[in-house]
């Protein structure tokens, strides 16, 4: 083994340790694929949400039946309907995953509320989210905060 060989290998370790926080996109539990976790910048006391994909390449439905974070005293599913001229978030009581299909949490759509945030998120950082899907099971993952007025999962 070279000198070089040996400096990388024992470097190795650390240079995981130094990748990106949102180097590491998508997560799998059971048949479920959540993709891309990303969230938006917001100050402590106030409401958050978290987005992402979730692929189901199985071949039975599932579905997202709850999430937690320890960064908000409250976490609910939501999605947002049109009352007369208004968009409003309405609760959930579940996300459908059909089998072999990909279902989007995005703005104006389905998405995990984080009610209460006891911290600020802030843009650049992560935040552990526990999802729990009916078939599949209970996956954390890091959404990624990004810019208060984001409309999408930047790289």
């Amino acid at each position: 083994m070279t000198t070089l060989s040996r400096r990388l290998l024992l470097a190795s370790p650390a240079l995981l340790l130094a990748a990106p926080a949102g180097a590491h996109h998508d997560t799998t539990v059971g048949a479920i694929t959540i993709g891309h976790p990303w969230s938006r910048a917001a100050g402590a006391n106030t409401n958050g949400a978290a987005y992402m994909t979730l692929r189901n390449t199985g071949r039975e439905a599932d579905r997202l039946v709850s999430a937690s974070t320890p960064i908000a005293r409250t976490v609910e599913l939501h999605t947002h309907v049109r009352d007369g001229d208004v968009m409003r978030m309405r609760p959930v009581r579940d996300i459908a995953v059909p089998a072999g299909e990909t279902v989007r949490l995005r703005p104006g759509g389905l998405h995990v509320m984080l009610i209460g945030l006891t911290e600020p998120l802030r843009q650049g950082a992560t935040v552990p989210l526990t999802l729990r899907f009916e078939r599949a099971g209970e996956a954390t993952v890091q959404p990624e905060i990004q810019a208060a007025g984001a409309r999408g999962h930047t790289h």
